[in-house]
């Protein structure tokens, strides 16, 4: 039997957010997907669930998915933290992996979130 898991999908378009629930529930129709349209809104979800995925945006109002990513880990969050993002520069990549995040380019497709979902593995 698959293992159930616990997503977050933090992005502040909805149309994102959709598509991204839509693919994994596409696979994975048991799993529990939640949806942030930010990072304050996603720090107060991580505060009253445990999520073993979470894939962040990095262009949101607010702080960004970064920022968001460092204040995770200062609250002590254990899942697994993917940086889904249309800001595909190098130096982008290069930071996600000094924070030993995953980071998947946009456009959202079936290939990017099976890329995303590899980190469950």
């Amino acid at each position: 039997m698959a293992e159930l898991r616990s997503i977050l999908i933090v992005d502040d378009s909805r149309f994102s957010q959709a598509l991204i629930e839509n693919l994994i529930l596409e696979k994975h129709p048991d799993w529990m997907v939640e949806k942030a349209a930010h990072g304050e809104d996603a720090l107060a979800k991580v505060a009253t669930s445990d999520f073993d995925l979470i894939t962040i945006d990095y262009n949101m109002p607010g702080m960004n998915g970064i920022e968001l990513v460092e204040k995770l880990r200062q609250a002590g969050c254990q899942a697994r933290l993917i940086l889904l993002t249309a800001n595909v520069q190098e130096s982008m990549s290069q930071r996600a992996h000094s924070l030993d995040i995953g980071f998947v380019k946009k456009p959202i497709t079936p290939e990017s979130m099976a890329q995303v979902l590899t980190y469950l593995e």
